[in-house]
């Protein structure tokens, strides 16, 4: 069998924990590492009295995994479990989504003391779109202030009321010391949540009552997913339902998608071994997972691949990730048939055909060659060349393209410079390579200036990665001021003559063209459409005319920044048997675009975010005011748990430099915000004068 450790198919579990910032994500997935590798003794855990938990996963970094390497294998009660780690900061939305497609099931994290809060119904509707079933785990609910019922409260009301407890916590607070399952009806406690085992007995008088009602509760919302149950249950009650009977209609339920189980603790602790149980029973395996669909690139027909290896093979390049021992990391999803060390393999994206090295599995603690990875599985593979995020990987001889991963536009740029000469070619690798890792991190050189510009998703994200330059690759920079990418486009249409002839001894130039702009859909880029009747331009000085009114765009007309959403169409235009040449054309086209664009009622178009601002109501009038002077539209408010407020808006990326200190300082460091990219907006007649202007200067 293509599994190692001959785990059969359906004990396979791919997973991703999936949060807001803070809620405990890599602790709990540090926490279920701890767990799985300390039953299966994987290497040797520092810390076997019960103390410092994550203690080996410093060696791990001092070995260069972390956590963030992608994916990490683990064992639990024979099933094998991918866990994928993804990260909780909007910047990153990118980097959810890429696991998210790769993923079958996730368990969301929610911090106790806060419920839901922005950043969780990002990756909750991130979830939706993807299908993926999760299940809940209500993390530091024995912190002060934690609260299992409110945060259950919450989820209910902000995300879907489709949400039931399965554990119940046993305590408040700092008295919490175990969990009741309402399977079984048993209490699972612990002395002290480091405890290497859970002690099961009989449910405390006092929590009887509650406990026997949310069973119900349970019951009746498990049966549902099978008529027979439910005739039964309404029948006979819920004595008549078997344990495994009831195991079996609750799994089905979350594998629909719109079904949550909840439970909750301490990531930290042993009650993780709760949440692998969950996983294990609830979640779905790749045999649980619909077949994938892609293309046949030859002829454009939809093939599919099931998750089965004697399927040929095809599977998802979804990160990449540098490890200072082997290089190049690419991480593979597998959907069908087996990928093998050694073999050829097609990268239906690039076209071309590439040798698969090695094939690495992260293991809780250390690293393990494998031979082969099969249907269903995840793991690293070393020395594709031309690979990148969201590339297709197939047999030569039975080529599909999946659905790629697709990536937003970064909004924000930085110029920066090497300190000194030795910096200038640490600094180009360490870009290179970082870009290769992040899809959503583009570098270009300014042709004016000269300058290196990044591009990011946000100033948080910029910074991160000028903080891994300095820290991975010993890179010293300095860092210019955010810029924000306009976009230039037009509101109405033009019809304009372009004329390049040139007469000077010898031969001359001429080109000459009629072409009409006009606007194109929003996000639909440029587009040249050939009206041409006849031969007034010859057929092979067409591409050239594309080509000048192309790079004319790109260069921008009114301000410099890149003209989006235009149609060209090229009409008429007239030519000369001896002087004309693909270049007159060009240039022709060119002088087109350039007068087509001024006539065409050019205006400048700015990235707006939705910004997400989490306050104490006593702050919300100064944070209203302040999004106000920003430029910023108010489009909704809402009451949260505690007091606080919600306020959700559009706002120009422009104004939003600084925001998150700004934001501490108005509120004592209490409000919090989130913002990712909505759209590109006009900008306002007054505000657009003063950016050509400064352009100009």
């Amino acid at each position: 069998m293509a599994n190692s450790g001959n785990v059969p198919l359906k004990d396979y579990r791919n997973i991703g924990i999936i949060a807001h910032i803070d809620a405990g994500k890599t602790t709990t997935t540090e926490g279920i590492l701890y767990r799985t590798g300390l039953t299966h003794k994987i290497g040797t855990v520092k810390g076997d009295d019960g103390g410092a938990t994550t203690d080996w996963m410093e060696q791990e970094k001092e070995r260069g995994i972390t956590i963030t390497s992608a994916a990490v294998t683990c064992f639990w009660k024979d099933h094998k479990i991918n866990i994928i780690d993804t990260p909780g900061h909007i910047d990153f939305t990118a980097e959810v989504e890429r696991s998210l497609r790769v993923l079958d099931g996730a368990v969301t994290v929610f911090d106790g003391k806060m419920g839901v809060e922005a950043q969780t119904e990002t990756v909750w509707r991130q979830a939706n779109k993807y299908g993926v079933p999760r299940i809940c785990f209500v993390n530091k609910i024995n912190q002060t202030g934690g609260d299992f019922w409110k945060s259950l409260e919450s989820i209910r009301n902000r995300l879907s009321n489709q949400a039931f407890p399965i554990h119940i916590p046993i305590g408040f607070e700092k008295t919490i010391n175990g969990v009741v399952d309402l399977i079984d009806m048993k209490a699972y406690t612990y002395e002290d949540f480091h405890d290497h085992e859970l002690v099961q007995g009989e449910i405390p008088e006092d929590m009887l009552e509650k406990c026997k009602n949310a069973r119900s509760l349970l019951v009746e919302n498990a049966v549902e997913a099978d008529d027979e149950l439910m005739m039964r249950f309404l029948e006979e009650g819920e004595e008549s339902i078997t344990i495994d009977e009831l195991k079996s209609a609750l799994r089905k339920r979350v594998l629909a998608g719109d079904f949550y189980l909840v439970t909750g603790g301490d990531g930290r602790g042993v009650i993780v071994e709760k949440i692998l149980d969950l996983v294990t029973d609830y979640l779905p395996s790749p045999l649980d997972v619909d077949a994938i669909w892609g293309v046949n690139p030859k002829t454009g027909d939809d093939i599919s691949r099931k998750p089965d290896a004697a399927e040929p093979m095809a599977g998802l390049a979804f990160k990449i990730a540098t490890d200072p021992f082997v290089g190049k990391l690419i991480f593979v999803r597998v959907y069908s048939g087996v990928l093998k060390a050694g073999s050829y393999i097609l990268n239906t994206t690039t076209g071309d055909k590439e040798r698969i090295g090695r094939i690495v599995r992260m293991h809780a603690d250390k690293r393990e060659d494998i031979d082969e990875i099969g249907a269903g599985d995840i793991a690293a593979v070393v020395g594709l060349k031309g690979t990148t995020t969201g590339n297709t990987l197939c047999e030569v001889a039975h080529p599909i393209a999946l659905e790629s991963i697709t990536f937003p536009d970064p909004p924000v740029s930085i110029a920066v410079e090497p300190k000194s000469k030795a910096d200038q070619e640490k600094m180009g690798i360490a870009l290179q390579r970082l870009s290769e890792e992040d899809p959503t991190f583009r570098i270009h050189t300014d042709e004016d200036t000269g300058q290196t510009i990044m591009s990011g998703m946000g100033e948080l994200h910029l910074d991160i990665l000028i903080d891994r330059m300095k820290r991975e690759f010993k890179v010293e920079a300095n860092v210019g001021e955010p810029q924000v990418a306009f976009r230039e486009t037009i509101k109405g249409t033009s019809e304009v003559q372009g004329k390049h002839a040139k007469q000077s001894g010898g031969r001359g130039q001429y080109g000459d063209v009629w072409v009409r702009f006009a606007p194109n859909e929003p996000g639909k880029g440029f587009e040249f459409v050939d009206e041409i009747k006849g031969g007034v331009v010859p057929q092979e000085y067409r591409p050239a005319v594309e080509k000048g009114i192309r790079e004319t765009l790109d260069g921008g007309v009114i301000a410099g920044y890149p003209v989006v959403d235009v149609k060209a169409t090229l009409y008429d235009g007239s030519y000369h048997d001896v002087d004309s040449s693909e270049l007159a054309f060009s240039l022709a086209g060119s002088l087109a675009a350039r007068e087509g664009i001024k006539q065409g009622a050019p205006i400048l178009l700015e990235p707006v975010m939705k910004v997400e601002v989490t306050t104490p109501e006593e702050f919300m009038g100064d944070v209203i005011g302040d999004l106000n002077s920003r430029r910023g539209r108010i489009d909704a408010m809402e009451d949260l748990a505690g007091g606080a407020k919600l306020i959700k808006a559009f706002v120009p990326l422009a104004s939003m430099f600084g925001y998150t200190n700004d934001i501490r300082s108005m509120s004592q460091g209490r409000a919090a915000s989130t913002m990712e990219l909505s759209q590109y907006e006009e900008v306002p007649p007054n505000v657009a004068q003063e950016i050509i202007e400064k352009r100009s200067k």
